[in-house]
């Protein structure tokens, strides 16, 4: 096959992802020297479109890119007022006292925030100061120099046929090149996890755990709305078939953000993510809040969990990973926007800093350092034992144990546990389905609870049927006959947009049917998948969800 002709430009950083850690690279980037040239590359249909987020921001990323974002009218609008925390049984809650949480675990002058809305408004700041940001850019692949150096993405490719062919209206899209490029894509990203490869990035850290966020936006009764409130609970429905639990935020106009968290190293492939979510919206305490309202939104995506002992080198030759690329979330405070903004920033001095010394391409070692020792360090190693515990001992162990290691780290700056490790991914964590009993899932009752097609209709996400489908199986047989057969197919499961489905065929046994297009690009495919069957790559520019707020 002859090789693909692409146009090429040049610039000093392409950011690839316009979520607050790009956004805050671009803006960081043009405050230190306006006639830097900068551009950032999305592949959501906008920017925001494909942002999926608790949230509850703390401003502090904020506070030191853009210390007057509140006169430039930054979308926080809701201070959180009341924090709460519940360990839920099927037909109670127990309140957990604050006095008892470390605190770190503070919510109080933290905003009730749409991120997408966030990243939709520092977008503007960006591109008032010069960024180039282009929407629908799926940047599809790396571009290496002569010594191996990351410098450039291919963005833009378009029109290519179901079987890989190029069609009639085929765009072989451009070559995007800069003295660095910085890898923003969020967690699981396709380019990240190429470059982490290449460069043998992971080969100091721990592995990488996540958890699957499922989200939905309602509209309440204004006599239940309590703007400002923030509510946690962990128990019921999960038990001891998962980790994980709940977000309920209310924020402006009587709506609410119900969210449901459920850590991917589960063993048993029985379990179904989506419909503990939607079981758990039945508990009194929140179904009471949401009698009489409505949901307007859906969406998921996976979290980054493994914490300190887990982040990869993030600076190697031409390039840096950014956020959630590099895994920079605090789990028991469920944030990670602040460290994907301060990462950002530190990215985008540390390669000004080499521009100004007439430098490309080569290691950005002053952005690991300040990632190493600077803020980010300093909220993520306090809470690094939090999630191994939780993984290896249960909630009691993370609650009470875990608790302990935190009051001591905040307290002296010191663990009495050291720094545990993880062990297994996510996906070596399932075991085979014989091992337990199927788990019988109420059916959606339409009111409080929905089935998953029904609510994948309210992430507006869309895919064009003719491209490459973008979630990649490797063997089809191991798909059928081992993750069938052995694990139960858990795909059909763990996915929460019904992608997967093992179709039962009379007399030619059991086939194996990937609706890609119902994807919202949560990526727990590539991570759950007992041995690393399903790879999630980008799909054509702007196709995917299209979230309006979340």
């Amino acid at each position: 096959m002859a090789e693909i002709e692409r146009e090429s430009m040049d610039y000093d950083v392409v950011i690839v992802g316009a979520g607050p850690a790009g956004l805050s690279a671009a803006i960081r980037l043009k405050q230190l020297d306006e006639s830097l040239e900068v551009v950032v590359l999305e592949k959501g249909s906008e920017v925001g479109a494909h942002i999926l987020s608790g949230a509850v921001l703390d401003p502090c990323g904020l506070d030191a890119l853009i210390p007057d974002w509140k006169e430039k009218g930054a979308p926080l609008n809701t201070p959180v007022t009341e924090d709460n925390f519940y360990m839920l049984g099927e037909a109670g809650q127990l309140r957990i006292p604050n006095m008892l949480m470390p605190p770190l675990m503070n919510n109080h002058g933290n905003y009730i925030v749409s991120m997408g809305n966030v990243c939709r408004w520092m977008a503007e700041q960006a591109e008032g100061m010069g960024v180039e940001i282009f929407p629908g850019m799926a940047c599809s692949e790396l571009i290496y120099d002569e010594n191996g150096a990351l410098k450039g993405v291919v963005a833009g490719e378009f029109g290519k046929e179901a079987d890989g062919s190029q069609g009639p209206a085929y765009e072989p899209g451009m070559v995007l090149n800069g003295k660095y490029v910085f890898l923003a894509e969020g967690v699981r990203g396709s380019l990240s996890k190429m470059a982490i490869e290449n460069y043998d990035l992971d080969a100091k850290s721990d592995v990488q755990k996540y958890g699957l966020g499922m989200k939905e936006i309602w509209e309440i009764d204004p006599e239940k709305h309590k703007p400002g409130t923030v509510t946690h609970t962990m128990g019921w429905p999960l038990g001891s078939n998962a980790g994980g639990g709940s977000f309920i935020y209310h924020l402006e106009n009587n709506q609410v953000y119900v969210g449901f968290v459920v850590h991917l190293n589960y063993e048993n492939p029985h379990v179904f993510p989506y419909m503990e979510f939607q079981r758990f919206k039945h508990h009194p305490m929140v179904a009471e809040l949401l009698k009489g309202g409505k949901r307007v939104a859906y969406g998921a995506r996976a979290i980054s969990e493994g914490g300190w002992q887990s982040i990869p080198q993030v600076a190697f030759p031409g390039g840096a990973l950014l956020g959630c690329s590099a895994g920079l979330v605090n789990v028991p405070r469920i944030k990670g926007n602040h460290n994907a903004m301060l990462s950002g920033k530190a990215a985008a001095e540390a390669a000004y800093e080499a521009i100004q010394e007439g430098r490309s391409g080569d290691t950005l070692e002053a952005y690991e350092t300040a990632l190493r020792t600077g803020p980010i360090a300093k909220d993520l190693k306090p809470v690094r034992n939090v999630k191994p515990l939780w993984s290896k001992r249960g909630l009691l162990a993370s609650l009470t144990v875990g608790g302990f290691d935190m009051w001591t780290n905040n307290l002296t700056g010191l663990s009495v546990l050291g720094t545990m490790k993880h062990g297994k991914t996510d996906a070596e964590s399932t075991r085979m389905a014989k091992v337990f009993e199927p788990i019988d899932y109420p059916k959606p009752d339409g009111v409080l609870s929905f089935d998953r097609l029904t609510n994948v209709s309210f992430a507006m996400t869309n895919h064009e049927e003719s491209q490459p489908p973008h979630l990649q199986v490797k063997d089809q047989s191991t798909a059928v006959l081992d993750n069938f057969n052995k694990f139960g197919g858990p795909s059909a499961r763990y996915c929460p947009a019904g992608v997967y489905e093992y179709v039962q065929e009379e007399g030619a046994g059991c086939r194996f049917v990937v609706n890609f297009q119902n994807c919202v690009h949560c990526k727990t495919c590539d991570i759950k998948e007992p041995g690393g069957n399903i790879t999630w790559a980008v799909p054509q520019g702007g196709d995917g969800p299209n979230y309006p707020n979340m």
